[in-house]
């Protein structure tokens, strides 16, 4: 019974969502920077704003997974940016571009958007100290690489990270999203690129969940992370769920799906 009443209230959720509107455009309306070979492969946004009565000041770039070969634009993209859109927090859900081996592609993109962010921050009632960075996945290797390497208007403030690739080290990291990231065979800056090696005292505070039986991406990827934002006195939470495997994001069939609205909502409010 409590799990169908959820799963009736997301349902009115995103209802109301939908009626709010999302807006699209093209992060580079010129040319994009750091071209990756493939013309058809644009950086596009998609932007959730709720409501301004209902407005936190809040807001978030959300990064999906996919290997850095493709993105799982629905779940880990659309469906929190109708979630969070709904609790007063404005959305960017990015359609970055692939790497093809060249790492500043999506990195560029990503900053970008906090950027644009930032620069429309008045117009969309957000405060541009309270925007922040999420990803899945592959997705959450690109927001814990900006969160741990970009500076000035491209720093977040805060990360939410699922299921995260963090490290390009042989033996714990992705080979797929290391191989399409920085080229095949490519070992040059994996240390770089491994996030739990670039925690700072300045590195915004985080929101870590995975699932102990996660075969696709180590657990120890996010652990690790997690570890290191300990050791540097930043701010961090932890969430290991016993089993669900890889790739749940937003969905409904995940076992401890309400559990992790819950701590997450909790997160959120906690600063």
């Amino acid at each position: 019974m409590r799990k169908f009443i959820f799963t009736i209230l997301l349902v009115c959720v995103a209802v109301a969502a939908s009626a709010q509107g999302v807006k699209v455009m093209n992060l580079w309306p010129k040319k994009a920077p750091n071209n990756n070979g493939d013309p058809r492969d644009t950086a596009k946004v998609w932007i959730y704003l709720p409501e301004a009565k209902k407005a936190t000041g809040r807001a978030i770039v959300i990064c999906p997974g996919g290997g850095y070969s493709g993105l799982a634009m629905s779940h880990e993209g659309h469906e929190w940016g109708k979630f969070f859109q709904n609790n007063g927090i404005a959305a960017f859900v990015l359609k970055y571009r692939m790497p093809h081996g060249r790492p500043e592609v999506p990195i560029s993109d990503a900053e970008e958007t906090i950027r644009m962010v930032r620069r429309n921050a008045s117009t969309w009632h957000i405060k541009s100290n309270e925007i922040g960075i999420m990803g899945s996945s592959a997705g959450g290797h690109l927001a814990s690489t900006i969160a741990t390497q970009s500076t000035n208007q491209a720093k977040p403030n805060f990360q939410i990270l699922f299921y995260p690739v963090i490290t390009m080290m042989q033996g714990y990291t992705h080979q797929g999203s290391h191989d399409n990231f920085m080229g095949k065979g490519s070992k040059r800056e994996e240390k770089k690129y491994s996030s739990d090696q670039q925690v700072t005292r300045t590195t915004p505070r985080a929101w870590i969940a995975l699932s102990d039986d996660d075969t696709t991406v180590e657990p120890a990827n996010g652990a690790n992370y997690y570890i290191e934002l300990y050791r540097h006195d930043v701010p961090a939470s932890l969430h290991v769920y016993p089993d669900g495997g890889h790739g749940w994001g937003s969905n409904l069939g995940f076992k401890y799906h309400i559990e992790m609205i819950m701590e997450l909502k909790a997160w959120l409010d906690s600063f």
